[in-house]
């Protein structure tokens, strides 16, 4: 008897590790290249930040009109996104996201005609259009190949591309608006745009090409192995509950969607303000060749890229979400105040901006974990819809509020200085009303 319970667990650990690898393979397949086309989606929503000097000089933009076309992508983007899920349906996803980086990509590229600020007002609204569904067309072909024991964490090395996209972009950014600044006739900025957006083109023919449908019409994987990952979605399915059939209404109604939803929306407005006025306050502490702002950018994002791998191993590990999150938060904060008072100082404000960029880019995937544990059933689904769709207001209203009160006070910080209150109550949110998700 003990000796076939050996064989037994021997089989089972086989299995197990046949499993791993398996799913280890489709990651890799599929993974790199979701990150890559997320890190030009994000660099694509934030390159007007790098371009923005130039672009004032030439277009003669004040910092108000900047921000109001910064955030005419989020107006098309969140205008278009539930339309956008029909395509998805009908088409599949790897059509349909070769059909928004091919379109985003000519649009983004396309900003290089943008004469007037009426003309960018119009490209910016539409990039956001063709971008629109571009996430839940990912996170959607993800959930089809890989179960909710693998799913967590394909899903946080996807979110990694946030924070990459300014690690990697700010550098490339100012080495194209120092060097091919006059290059054939076109500015920087228009070289920026033209670079930042043709790529994308390129890799939306790649999808198309590299990933398949769906699991049945993988070529590349045996039919046992197709039967081992069917099996596992079909087990996942069968784990559902009936209940909470709650519409997105009722569910938006509830008071944890409000709280989750103020929440997320400050974290969201402090990482898009850094987003698009990091470069600008870099500047204005005196530091102006466009390659030295575009390497001092990408150090908090570097910073925040390793954080966030370090930080969400620590949550996952200990199960204190709360905590975590409140530490982030503060620490956003903190960094917004000392990056504002010291914008002066070059090395005062960069060390704040790595406090800053650090707290609200980690919060993002620390964040998620509460409210998918606080929701049951469907309304997982919908709650978490609602949460991301009023957090992604941010977008719009960041760079406007930023802009605004910089016109209005006369000083280029007293907007970034803004946000720095709305953290801190949220902090005082998370710290009375949050609770820690129970553990599994």
């Amino acid at each position: 008897m003990v000796a076939m319970t050996g064989v037994v667990g021997v089989t089972h650990n086989e299995e197990q590790l046949k499993e791993l690898l398996l799913y280890r393979r489709v990651a890799w397949r599929i993974v790199p290249l979701a990150i890559v086309c997320f890190l030009f989606s994000y660099f694509d929503r934030i390159n007007i930040s790098f371009a923005k000097a130039q672009m004032q000089a030439e277009l003669g933009l004040s910092d108000a009109a900047y921000g109001l076309a910064a955030s005419m992508f989020f107006i098309g983007y969140v205008l278009f996104e539930v339309p956008s899920a029909v395509g998805l349906k009908k088409y599949g996803a790897p059509a349909w996201i070769c059909r928004i980086m091919i379109s985003w990509g000519l649009a983004t590229a396309a900003l290089m005609f943008a004469y007037t600020q009426y003309t960018l007002y119009f490209l910016r609204f539409l990039i956001g259009v063709m971008e629109a569904g571009f996430g839940p067309a990912i996170l959607f072909y993800l959930a089809c190949w890989f179960p909710k024991k693998y799913l967590a964490r394909i899903n946080g090395l996807w979110f990694l591309a946030v924070p990459l996209a300014g690690a990697v972009g700010a550098p490339v950014a100012g080495l194209i608006l120092d060097k091919l600044n006059g290059f054939l006739g076109l500015a920087g900025w228009h070289w920026l745009f033209l670079l930042s957006g043709l790529p994308c083109v390129l890799l939306g023919l790649i999808v198309l090409w590299k990933l398949d449908r769906d699991i049945q019409s993988a070529r590349w994987l045996s039919s046992d192995e197709k039967a081992i990952l069917q099996r596992n979605l079909e087990q996942d399915g069968s784990k559902r509950t009936a209940a909470a059939h709650g519409s997105l209404w009722k569910v938006l109604l509830t008071r944890e969607v409000a709280l989750f939803a103020l929440i997320y929306f400050s974290i969201k407005l402090a990482a898009y303000g850094l987003n698009f006025w990091m470069p600008h306050l870099i500047e204005q502490s005196g530091i102006k060749e466009p390659t030295w702002v575009g390497v001092l950018t990408s150090l908090p994002y570097v910073v925040a890229c390793i954080g966030m791998v370090l930080v969400t191993r620590c949550s996952d590990r200990s199960g204190d979400r709360k905590s975590w999150l409140l530490a982030c938060m503060l620490a956003s904060a903190a960094g917004y105040f000392l990056a504002c008072l010291f914008s002066g100082n070059s090395l005062v404000m960069m060390l704040a901006l790595v406090l800053a960029t650090a707290g609200s880019f980690i919060a993002i995937p620390v964040f998620w974990t509460i409210p998918q544990s606080t929701f049951s059933g469907l309304a997982i689904a919908s709650g978490t819809a609602a949460i991301n769709s009023l957090g992604q207001l941010s977008g719009m209203v960041a760079p406007v509020w930023v802009g605004y009160i910089n016109d209005l006070t006369g000083q280029t910080w007293m907007g970034m200085l803004s946000i720095a209150p709305l953290l801190l109550l949220s902090a005082g949110l998370i710290a009375r009303y949050v609770r820690n998700p129970q553990p599994a």
